[in-house]
């Protein structure tokens, strides 16, 4: 086999798998968008491509007065954009810190965050249950946020350490000739740097809570604190409750912020902005 041959069975099999990816990918993604323009309240009936396609369930979530989805939408968003921007804010602190300083105990905690990575969310319910109880943080969106943060501290860290590891110290070193101190170091010179792994810790966290059903499902009561989560799956766990078409409307919707939120940051996450950061 010539190079020629070998080159076009290289590109076959590449374009065959990025085929077979896509269609995992968008084939249930066009499931739930048919589903949510079907008329009829089950999937049973339900078609990817329905004949007379209805926008109904759009507007009896936007309906005020027989609907709460705006207000768990709105929820939603406040919760996961608080949570986006303390959890930005305390981990970039805590990754420089242990990328930049030697200290005692910096082993110890970098092996505690590894730790805590390895176990779920799920795991902790009952402490975070007991621990939110005594606070007298259930059912408040304060609560939500505090847990939320506390959990992408650990594996978010990690991974902006190592890409602050990346950065050279030249630049850190040649600040301080200057004049600088640590704290405009961090602000002026190494977070510019850091804005792809910013963006990805950003996204992470700001999709956690949108995602979860578990920890605010244990934490939220009533109604009216409500997330996306927790609100979509009472309209199909009440009893006689069969609105499947309807949850398949307000899941579509829910991805609209996150797919905002990733053309935004998508110019920084490419890497490769600390190439020419230090002269040669």
């Amino acid at each position: 086999m010539n190079r020629k041959q070998a080159k076009v069975l290289r590109l076959t099999v590449s374009y065959l798998i990025i085929a077979l990816m896509s269609i995992v990918v968008l084939y249930p993604l066009l499931w739930v968008l048919g589903s949510s323009f079907n008329p009829g309240d089950s999937l049973s009936g339900s078609s990817m491509f329905p004949s007379n396609p209805t926008t109904k369930h759009y507007e009896f979530l936007f309906d005020l007065e027989r609907s709460n989805y705006l207000l768990w939408y709105w929820n939603s968003m406040k919760i996961s954009i608080l949570t986006m921007i303390f959890s930005v804010i305390l981990v970039s602190f805590t990754a420089y810190s242990f990328s930049r300083y030697r200290f005692i105990g910096r082993k110890n905690g970098l092996m505690t965050f590894l730790i805590l990575q390895m176990i779920p969310n799920f795991a902790a319910l009952i402490a975070i249950f007991v621990l939110a109880n005594r606070l007298n943080l259930i059912d408040t969106h304060f609560g939500l946020i505090l847990f939320y943060v506390g959990g992408q501290i650990p594996m978010s860290t990690w991974l902006m350490k190592g890409y602050l590891d990346t950065i050279p110290k030249d630049l850190d070193e040649s600040a301080r000739m200057d004049g600088a101190g640590h704290f405009r170091i961090f602000i002026q010179i190494i977070m510019p740097l850091a804005k792809p792994i910013i963006s990805v810790v950003a996204l992470f966290a700001f999709i956690a809570p949108l995602g979860d059903f578990i920890i605010a499902r244990i934490l939220l009561r009533s109604n009216e604190q409500f997330t996306l989560a927790v609100g979509l799956y009472d309209l199909v766990a009440k009893q006689f409750g069969n609105s499947f078409t309807t949850f398949a409307a307000g899941a579509v919707l829910v991805a609209v912020p996150i797919a905002i939120l990733f053309l935004m940051f998508q110019k920084y996450f490419v890497s490769g902005l600390t190439a020419g950061g230090t002269k040669g």
